[in-house]
């Protein structure tokens, strides 16, 4: 999987080079005829060499690769994931499996038609996939990815000496043999209920509705224009290379959101996508930082939206860190209910259906909304009314955007940091805008151009309340300790699972009640 790009590569190199001498005028040469003939004369001549030479680097370039694959290894143990690899240069990488973020199941075409599958989970650590895994039968990665999230939830090992549990099984050692000094239970495949599905019609009229293909399209207009008033010297110069940018953006814009799935099962949300490379991305519960509903004004005639999150290492500096990022791509208003009600299942308001009507297309005060002053009217003469923010009791709600609306949610255990902004003409108009840090991605929530006093008393208060929250709340081990501190946030999540038809697992069913031991607070 890994050798054959290479070997392409060598391939075409060595064939375009070959073609260029063998067909006169190919590649854009002058077509000699002598040249053409020494060269044909030097393959006859010499094709046992060149069929060994070939060969010999073929299997050079297989060695190395058989060589790479024969030296890594991986071992899976209650705390960590290990993983090493390296031939001449050793490289050993450690996880810490309560720390991981979120897990992605990655089939490329030509691992898909040999049913193999690489397995991507990343941790918190800034942007970049932490470990990779490729490739594994689609099976075995899927049962990793089980019991890596069974690991994670605080489902621990048995010790030895303590007899298996029913349906247990022994780890794989680091060579790929049975343990024999402990046995974990088994991890199964967690049940899930497919909440949302984008159909094909929906995603490609929502490309051909963007606002980016509509610009594209005027400047295209434009270009053809000046083509003809210049005699094609500007459709040359600056129109093709456009062009070759904004074709692969729209195939991208298909391929990624093609058969999109979004579901609810106990190990959290699950979503699978692809057209030609298909993922399959698994975020545990509690793992996502913020999240932000967009729409357009364009989509706001067809009622659509877009959903993305920030999650720890979905960075935008990631691989495809933002198709990662996003939850759903083009969804109705029911779409959007369901899919928050996976990312935020405490909203923390007893109203939380009209709180988030009143975030994504309201105005005014309206839902606890707190919006910008008269003051600053004449700084934002279109939204200064829709401009505005609510507190819950565990999460900011900001709202801004006139043309282009956005509705920013924030966790207060996931806010990291806080910064007051006033410029110039803020400061004469009385207002203050305050931006909420969280990890690395799409989403840079903020509060728009709130009256100074409110601002500066929202600062202080949402510090305090991300304390408290982060040392109550944010917990680890999502099946161990209840992580929202309301003993059944889990409960519903689970039982939407078990609902779809699958057999109830002891062992995944509901969220136990809060432990009354101590809280294991870890400190990175």
């Amino acid at each position: 999987m890994r050798g054959w790009l290479v070997i392409v590569a060598l391939v075409y190199g060595f064939g375009q080079n070959w073609l260029q001498n063998l067909i006169p005028g190919f590649g854009g040469d002058d077509g000699d005829s002598s040249k053409d003939a020494e060269f044909l004369n030097f393959i006859f001549e010499s094709v046992a060499w060149v069929i060994a030479g070939g060969l010999l680097v073929l299997l050079l370039i297989l060695g190395g690769f058989y060589l790479s694959w024969k030296m890594t290894r991986y071992q899976l143990t209650d705390r960590h994931v290990n993983v090493r690899s390296g031939i001449v240069f050793r490289q050993q990488r450690q996880a810490r499996i309560d720390r991981v973020q979120a897990i992605d199941i990655v089939q490329p075409l030509i691992a898909r038609i040999f049913g193999l599958a690489e397995l991507k989970f990343e941790v918190a650590d800034g942007g970049s996939t932490a470990m990779k895994l490729a490739f594994l039968k689609l099976p075995a990665a899927k049962e990793l990815r089980g019991a890596i999230l069974a690991r994670a939830a605080g489902l621990r090992a048995e010790a030895a000496g303590d007899g298996p549990r029913p349906g247990a099984t022994a780890p794989a050692a680091t060579d790929g043999t049975a343990a024999p000094d402990a046995v974990v239970q088994d991890a199964p495949v967690a049940p899930e209920n497919v909440l949302v599905r984008v159909p094909p019609g929906r995603l490609i009229a929502s490309i051909v509705l963007s606002p980016a293909v509509w610009i594209a399209v005027i400047v295209l207009g434009v270009g053809l224009a000046v083509q003809f008033a210049t005699d094609g010297a500007f459709l040359m110069v600056y129109l093709l290379p456009g062009l070759f940018g904004f074709v692969p953006w729209i195939w991208g814009l298909f391929n990624n959101g093609y058969n999109f799935a979004a579901a609810v099962s106990p190990d959290g949300l699950r979503l699978s996508y692809g057209l030609l490379d298909t993922r399959h991305q698994t975020v545990p519960p509690g793992r996502i930082q913020a999240v932000q509903v967009r729409q357009g004004v364009i989509w706001r005639l067809m009622g659509w939206h877009k959903i993305v999150i920030n999650v720890a290492g979905y960075g935008a500096s990631a691989d495809g860190g933002e198709t990662r990022s996003t939850v759903l791509p083009v969804g109705t208003r029911a779409d959007v209910l369901n899919i928050l009600s996976i990312v935020l299942p405490n909203p923390g308001t007893d109203r939380p259906l009209e709180l988030v009507e009143a975030g994504i297309a309201g105005s005014g005060g309206a839902e606890g909304f707190t919006t910008t002053p008269r003051s600053a009217r004449l700084l934002s003469p279109l939204a200064w009314r829709r401009q505005g923010f609510t507190v819950t009791e565990s999460a900011v709600f900001s709202r801004y955007g006139f043309l282009l609306r956005y509705l920013d949610i924030v966790p207060h255990e996931r806010t990291q940091g806080i910064s007051l902004v006033q410029g110039p003409l803020a400061r004469a108009a009385s207002v203050c805008s305050v931006r909420m840090m969280t990890t690395d991605g799409p989403v840079s929530p903020y509060i728009v151009q709130a009256a100074s006093p409110v601002a500066r008393r929202f600062f202080l208060e949402q510090s305090a309340r991300a304390a408290r929250a982060r040392a109550a709340h944010d917990h680890n081990h999502w099946l161990d300790d209840d992580p929202y501190g309301t003993g059944v946030a889990q409960l519903p999540v689970a039982q939407q699972a078990m609902s779809a038809g699958a057999t109830e697992d002891p062992a995944r069913g509901a969220a136990p009640a809060p432990n009354q031991h101590e809280r294991d607070n870890q400190h990175d």
